[in-house]
């Protein structure tokens, strides 16, 4: 048996991992302390773990997160009005089996982007597509899509991918456009996937925020009423050690 033929071979078929791990056996004459298939078993094990690996990171990086924000740092000051459980269920990710969205709301600086983004990160953990977008900036782009006609093209991306994160939510006023842009990405969604949005603006202000009554009333049916709402507390984070928005 030639193994560097094999090796070769294992690359060319793409199963790099699997290839490596059977040279680094060979070379350290391995191969007889297993028998076939605990040898097969080793070898798929590692493939597979590898190409998982992999995908989580292709999914973290083109879900555009601005932080590498987790689950396990979260800081949960007494003062934040966050409660640990029920943070912690929402990271179990139930509310996406659900199609229920997260609305975080509270001052500049007090949690509420990375809290997101945080569960934005355990999506893709679990091998689910996540986007993170600054509205505004989001708005921009699909504008310029329309123009380009690429408008479509583009929502369908959006409304492809299983977690949405809407950052900033109403920091800029709502022309026709943006309410019309966002009734169809929170209409394609509804009942389908779940979006966070995050914002400085009480919900109790987004019904004058959005504007034109019968979208305004249309968007916040389909956002609010089936929607976790968590209004953070206390001073900013920024000030401290941990930065968390």
């Amino acid at each position: 048996m030639n193994n560097h033929q094999t090796v070769e071979k294992l690359r060319q078929m793409r199963l790099g991992a699997m290839a490596q791990l059977h040279l680094q056996y060979v070379q350290e004459n391995r191969l007889t302390k297993l028998t076939a298939d605990e040898y097969i078993a080793l070898l798929t094990d590692h493939e597979w773990e590898e190409r998982q690996n992999n995908k989580i990171n292709r999914l973290i990086h083109q879900a555009g997160f601005k932080e590498n924000a987790t689950i396990g740092d979260i800081n949960y000051l007494q003062t934040r009005n966050l409660d640990k459980n029920m943070f912690e269920r929402l990271a179990t990710l139930g509310f996406m089996a659900h199609q229920e969205n997260i609305i975080f709301t509270g001052a500049s600086g007090v949690g509420k982007s990375y809290l997101a983004q945080a569960l934005g990160h355990q999506v893709c953990l679990n091998g689910k597509k996540v986007l993170y977008a600054n509205t505004a900036r989001l708005f921009t782009r699909l504008k310029l899509a329309k123009v380009d006609g690429t408008y479509l093209k583009q929502l369908k991306k959006i409304n492809a991918v299983h977690l949405l994160i809407l950052d900033d939510f109403g920091l800029q006023a709502f022309d026709n456009f943006a309410r019309e842009t966002l009734m169809d990405i929170i209409d394609e969604r509804y009942k389908m996937s779940s979006t966070i949005l995050s914002s400085q603006i009480p919900v109790s202000t987004w019904y004058e925020l959005i504007g034109e009554g019968t979208l305004a009333d249309a968007i916040l049916d389909r956002i609010v009423n089936s929607s976790h709402r968590i209004d953070l507390k206390g001073d900013s984070l920024r000030k401290g050690i941990l930065k968390q928005d």
